[in-house]
């Protein structure tokens, strides 16, 4: 049996900032030293970010990553180090280095290549074509792949196991879904079962444009036992002990048999000699590395085990509720983008209502309260209510509330327009005209004042339309875009549990959801229901159900087409809207990319 020392280092990372991100590796690459960790593993792409998109067409920036790679490799001593950056020779690979004793000692490509949902690899990379991906590191044969290359139930893992793996890591980028983590778990679970491996999976986190990354890093055992997890939405250094037994014992025992395939050839493993028959052994029987000096500790001279604090037991984090995992994923969201981008302060239209009152808690938690502004802009429709739950909630939060009544602004547009208007009867361009003067009110304050706008538009609004385009759309990002209404209650209750108190007033809760850009205006005047419209929705877009199947569920066939209609109609809305968090299997956006011009119904 074998010891081996990992440190499991979930970090977030941002786009194209490669000092920083260095910075970062370091940071977690010290804690892992001084543990007297044999190995450190670090997310998918740590170097440059994920995902990094067109910057890689930049042959400067592939050329500053691999400098920010060599800086890292340089500070590596004891403890071997697997980074993700970006390699290059006649192509580009999203890859993996293997640094260790102040240089990279090996590379590893990316195999599998996902060209679905938010995520476009084959747009930028050559699939990695190395069969092993193997290397010595302190007496233990590690294999090394990323992300997608375990997600594939023949990939990678598998051929690497064949070639006698006894522990498989895996880097990650893999983006926040709700429900995601229990699948990771369950997959990676199996796959270690599968290759008779311990597993190390490690994932970023962080917010990155729309994308959240939770990280949820795990190690798994040969038997596919969870022994570690880091939390969600946090960065962490998880140290864990890893006893390896020799595993051919297991795979002797596997009802599969031995692999029927001929061997993958040893010497395209960059760390062991080509022919181990006749190579140097290490004291355990293990061929050992031909580099100089090895790769982590191979003998007992390299051992630094005896000044190792002792471990207690590996930490399993609990996972979180559904609601507050959405939750916390929203917060990281909107954090991470307000603080890579620059922002410091925000600015939110505070109606009364649920959604910019969720808004501004989120707005908090993510900040805090003394960069958040509320702003309320009544009009000669606003009920006492609404101006009374709003104050009532920058109260409880502690945020600064101004008032600006959007009536001079509106009578005067009304006159201005009237000419053109004639006689024609008020409608919806009279209510819009409300909402665009307070959109164009939020505005000139970030301008002035330089503050980003939050928009509040939640999913089912942004599905069906249900907002104005150059009024209550506008805004830098969209904190509810993939959240749909029915859902914002549900996040609102689960808030008011969390504290000493309820910050969110019940008033709030318990109203119907109103506009208020006419006299009683109700939202269900324009729409269904919203606890009939969201499970619709989510199957004509998550789902990508057609009118007929929907009205085969058992979906009332007038509202599945009405609908379906409006979806189809708003397309051209939703693409001139601010990015906001992702949070389902399916958001608008990178996700789902329909055609404006569509005559499918």
């Amino acid at each position: 049996m074998t010891r081996l020392r990992v440190a499991s280092c979930q970090i977030n990372t941002r786009v194209g900032d490669l000092d920083y991100n260095v910075a970062r590796i370091l940071g977690a690459l010290d804690e892992a030293e001084a543990a007297g960790c044999d190995l450190a593993v670090f997310p998918e792409l740590a170097i440059t970010g994920y995902p990094p998109e067109d910057l890689l067409l930049k042959p400067g920036f592939i050329a500053d990553n691999r400098a920010a790679l060599e800086r890292v490799a340089a500070r590596t001593a004891n403890c071997v180090a697997v980074v993700g950056f970006v390699d290059v020779h006649r192509d580009l690979w999203n890859a993996a280095a293997v640094c260790a004793h102040g240089e990279v000692r090996g590379v590893y490509h990316k195999r599998n290549l996902p060209n679905y949902a938010v995520f476009d690899e084959q747009r930028y990379f050559a699939h990695g074509w190395e069969p092993n991906g193997l290397w010595a590191i302190g007496g233990v044969r590690v294999g090394v792949s990323i992300c997608e290359d375990a997600w594939n139930p023949a990939g990678p893992i598998l051929d690497q196991a064949d070639s006698g793996a006894e522990l498989i890591v895996n880097l990650n980028a893999s983006p926040y879904a709700e429900g995601k983590a229990a699948f990771r778990e369950r997959l990676m679970a199996t796959r270690a079962a599968d290759a008779s491996c311990a597993l190390i999976y490690v994932n970023q986190v962080g917010g990155q444009d729309e994308l959240v990354f939770d990280g949820g890093s795990m190690i798994v055992d040969p038997h596919g036992e969870l022994l570690a997890r880091s939390p969600q939405f946090e960065e962490d250094v998880m140290v864990v002990d890893l006893d390896i037994d020799p595993v051919y014992r297991k795979r002797l025992l596997d009802p599969r048999g031995r692999p029927t395939d001929e061997l993958l050839p040893v010497e395209v493993i960059p760390t062991l000699p080509v022919d181990g028959s006749d190579a140097p052994v290490g004291g355990d029987g293990r061929p050992a590395a031909h580099c100089d000096p090895p790769l982590g500790r191979l003998d007992a001279a390299d051992d630094v085990g005896s000044a190792r604090p002792v471990l207690g037991r590996p930490k399993l984090t609990a996972p979180l509720d559904p609601d507050e995992e959405v939750y916390r994923a929203i917060v990281t969201g909107t954090r991470d983008y307000l603080v890579k981008n620059g922002f410091t302060d925000v600015v939110i239209g505070l109606s009364g209502g649920i959604d910019s009152t969720l808004v501004a808690v989120v707005a908090v938690d993510a900040i805090g309260a003394d960069h958040v502004h509320g702003v309320s802009m009544p009009s000669r429709f606003s009920s006492d209510h609404s101006r009374s739950d709003a104050e009532q909630l920058a109260a409880n939060l502690g945020i600064d509330l101004r008032t600006i009544p959007i009536e001079p602004a509106h009578a005067a547009l009304l006159e201005m327009l009237a000419p053109s208007f004639g006689d024609r009867p008020a409608d919806l361009t009279e209510e819009n005209l409300q909402s665009r003067i307070r959109g164009l009110t939020l505005m000139a304050l970030s301008n002035k004042l330089g503050w980003i706008v939050l928009s509040t538009g939640n999913k089912s609004e942004v599905a069906v339309g249900y907002a104005t385009l150059y009024g209550d759309t506008v805004g830098g990002y969209s904190v509810l875009k993939d959240v749909y209404k029915t859902r914002v209650y549900d996040l609102c209750r689960w808030r008011n549990t969390q504290g000493d108190s309820p910050v969110i007033p019940e008033g709030v809760i318990t109203k119907p959801p109103s506009a208020e850009l006419r006299p009683d205006q109700r939202d269900d005047q324009s729409l269904p229901p919203y606890e009939i419209l969201d499970p619709i929705l989510k199957g004509y877009i998550e789902d990508d159900r057609t009118v007929a199947e929907l009205i085969a569920a058992g979906h009332d066939p007038d509202t599945v087409a009405r609908v379906a209609r409006l979806v189809d109609g708003a397309e051209y809305k939703r693409r001139q809207s601010p990015v906001g968090v992702r949070v389902s299997a399916k958001a608008f956006g990178k996700d789902r990319r329909l055609p404006i011009t569509n005559g499918y119904r």
